[in-house]
């Protein structure tokens, strides 16, 4: 939609209520603004795997603090159609999470609230004044420094600082399978497809019976966080270093070339999957499985292999790193291993609260935005339940209790709100407050896997034989000590949007990079394999991917402008 179409609407829109609200008692509006009835908050999320009223312990958290229902609207869901429906309507959401470009947009186009007035005042948010204040300066047309957005999962660290022990994607096998083929060292892609080949003989099921596979992939993220191509294969480009930003690649020396490049890591990866495929170890579900698919399968066993790092929470537990079929990092070693920094001025998405909200909505937002990123609200986000989650020990510090609550979606005491936990879980799934700051009241980082009485239990004759295996205490230290860590500072910065025509070229790329991705991912050769990608460059180009390119790399430079001054 054209951003003057949703101007006028809002125009529209705005003289309605000024008419409205004129007819009005002015001390019924201020007694409606202390009432604590009732209120549906309606959540616009981009983060949100789940659309509907949220259920459950978190549903019950929320309803007894505040007296609110939270109804999620996710475009992964609903498909980016809802974005246009509800835009146009000048009611996108009345708490909206976007990504930081869709959100100068909507800014632009009057669809955010100017929050200044209530911000300013927030205890827990304010704690990160100089990421808010950083963020909201850099907004378009924002020279009086106003506050309209709040950036998600912020860290309390430092903008160069790496305070996970896995960084986000990277390769994880189970230590189980891994040792029974007889722990090879892995040089490169073609000899984990040959260890992946091994697993496959001697786990070719779970103990159920069910086909288990090394590759499992999923389709239904494609295209999202502003990506071109497909998600599975453009988070795996990020172990030789190379990171996608839109049809640009950038290099670790901070050079960009096209996606479309045939010696570019796209290439290479999609490659692998396709390989991987022929040999026989890639799911054949995984052109047309969502996933929620998949994440049932990892819980079930039937994945032996996972790159995101948070997937391990739906397999990994004190009794798995007990008896050694956890998940962990197997370094393959010709790769180089993309991260971004703590994410100390935020992710890329950011919270806002919708134009129209009356007072009363808007008052009761703001309070629960704050206890948002309060440590009592922490805890509920990133550990869960005191007395099912984790306990208090003597000393203060927390220990964890039913760490495979998630993964087996476990039954949930009537007295925390019934239900299975998984299924209650929040339904946002955004953070303002990252899981590696530090928690207040215990001293120690916010996720389970940094308590002293974690490491402890954990210690396990697994974990044992990794560290001396690899002589580091962890991935991250393993990449810190050989070298194999690019590192990229986290910065703050406003990127221009698609121009309309830029709009549809991106849109038209993607979609034929999507399709001729999975089609190659099933190619029978070699041969097919690279007919299909000289006729997917030559497609692109005639959409206007040379424009593209050229578009992306100025805007992108800015960013990289910024990291290269805050890496000195």
């Amino acid at each position: 939609m054209k951003k003057g179409k949703i101007l006028s609407v809002i125009t529209m829109m705005a003289v309605s209520a000024a008419l409205l609200s004129s007819c009005g008692n002015g001390k019924k509006a201020s007694k409606v603004a202390d009432d604590n009835s009732p209120m549906t908050f309606e959540i616009y999320d981009v983060a949100a795997n789940y659309q509907g009223m949220q259920t459950g312990w978190f549903g019950k958290i929320v309803k007894d603090k505040f007296n609110i229902e939270l109804n999620i609207i996710a475009p992964q869901v609903a498909g980016d159609a809802i974005f246009q429906t509800r835009a146009s309507s000048g009611n996108l959401g009345d708490i909206v999470i976007l990504d930081a470009t869709q959100f100068n947009d909507c800014l632009e186009a009057g669809l955010i609230k100017d929050i200044s007035d209530k911000i300013t005042g927030s205890e827990n948010l304010m704690k990160f004044s100089k990421q808010l204040e950083t963020f909201n300066k850099a907004l378009p047309n924002n020279a009086a420094g106003k506050y309209y957005g709040i950036p998600t999962e912020m860290m309390d660290t430092s903008p160069t600082s790496v305070t996970a022990e896995r960084i986000y994607s990277l390769p994880q096998l189970r230590w189980d399978l891994y040792n029974k083929i007889g722990a090879p060292e892995i040089k490169n892609l073609d000899d984990l497809l040959n260890a992946f080949v091994e697993i496959r003989k001697v786990h070719p099921t779970n103990e159920k019976g069910d086909p288990a596979y090394p590759l499992s992939l999923w389709p239904d993220w494609d295209g999202g966080d502003g990506m071109i191509g497909i998600a599975n294969v453009v988070q795996l480009t990020t172990w030789y270093g190379d990171k996608i930003k839109g049809s640009a690649v950038l290099r670790p020396d901070n050079t960009f070339y096209p996606l479309t490049a045939k010696d570019g890591a796209y290439y290479k990866m999609l490659k692998f999957l396709n390989k991987g495929k022929r040999m026989g170890v890639v799911d054949p579900d995984s052109g047309t499985q969502d996933w929620n698919s998949v994440c049932a399968k990892i819980s079930n066993g039937q994945v032996d292999f996972i790159w995101y790092t948070w997937e391990i929470g739906f397999w990994n537990t004190t009794a798995r790193y007990q008896d050694g079929t956890a998940f962990c990092f197997i370094p393959v070693q010709d790769q180089n291993y993309y991260t971004d920094s703590d994410a100390y001025f935020g992710s890329g998405r950011v919270f806002g609260v919708g134009a129209n909200v009356d007072p009363a909505k808007y008052e009761r937002i703001m309070k629960f935005l704050d206890w948002y990123a309060s440590p009592e609200g922490c805890q509920y986000q990133h550990i869960g339940l005191e007395g099912f989650n984790y306990k208090k020990l003597a000393n203060g510090k927390y220990e964890q209790m039913n760490d495979n609550a998630l993964m087996d979606n476990l039954p949930v005491p009537a007295e925390f709100g019934g239900g299975g936990y998984s299924d209650g879980n929040n339904a946002i799934n955004q953070w303002i407050c990252k899981s590696e700051c530090t928690n207040p009241i215990t001293g120690e980082i916010y996720a389970p896997q940094y308590w002293a009485s974690y490491k402890e239990k954990n210690m396990t004759q697994m974990r044992k034989d990794w560290e001396a295996k690899y002589n580091a205490s962890d991935a991250t230290n393993w990449m810190e000590k050989n070298n194999k860590l690019v590192v990229s500072p986290s910065v703050s910065v406003s990127l221009p949007s698609d121009t309309p025509d830029i709009s549809v070229i991106r849109n038209q790329v993607n979609q034929a990079v999507c399709d001729a991705s999975w089609r190659m991912i099933f190619a029978k050769n070699d041969a097919e394999f690279d007919k299909m990608w000289d006729e997917l460059a030559a497609e692109v180009k005639g959409f206007g991917f040379d424009d593209l390119y050229k578009f992306d790399t100025e805007k992108h430079q800015i960013e990289v402008d910024a990291k290269i001054k805050a890496s000195k």
